[in-house]
């Protein structure tokens, strides 16, 4: 692997965006690829049983919720205009197909695409990634 020389002069291995999200997105350790990501449906593992990188300080937050409504309304509200133009259907046949859909998609894409922004966060060093302490400023102008 690459290294690259950061800031104090110490070098760190590059790491892969694209390999970090595609383990995430699987459900795997952005580190090794081997470990469980998830404990529960939504909740990450503390730290990778096999390669031992903690994964509890990830701050994914609200990103992976915002990123499924950016996709699941883009497939559901294009099919639904497609539908929509081509046949006559009641509203209520629209509700009993779109509604389901839509739930079934949110649920289904919330943990792959949590995953994928915890490899991100892994891959850039963000959030205690980097082996270092994270601050959090919440006032930086003080």
């Amino acid at each position: 692997m690459e290294e690259r020389i950061f800031g104090g002069g110490d070098k760190q291995e590059e790491r892969s965006v694209f390999e970090a999200m595609r383990r995430g997105l699987s459900g795997k350790c952005p580190h090794c690829g081997q470990g469980r990501l998830f404990r529960a449906y939504l909740k990450t593992v503390d730290q990778c049983r096999d390669c031992g990188e903690d994964i509890h300080h990830h701050r994914a937050d609200d990103l992976p919720a915002y990123l499924v409504i950016v996709v699941v309304g883009h497939v559901v509200v294009g099919a639904f205009m497609v539908i929509e133009a081509a046949t006559a259907w009641p509203t209520w046949l629209h509700l009993t197909i779109w509604a389901p859909i839509t739930l079934l998609l949110s649920l289904a894409l919330i943990g792959p695409i949590k995953g994928a922004v915890v490899g991100l966060q892994w891959a850039l060093r963000m959030h205690g990634f980097g082996d270092e302490e994270d601050v959090l400023e919440t006032h930086p102008e003080l």
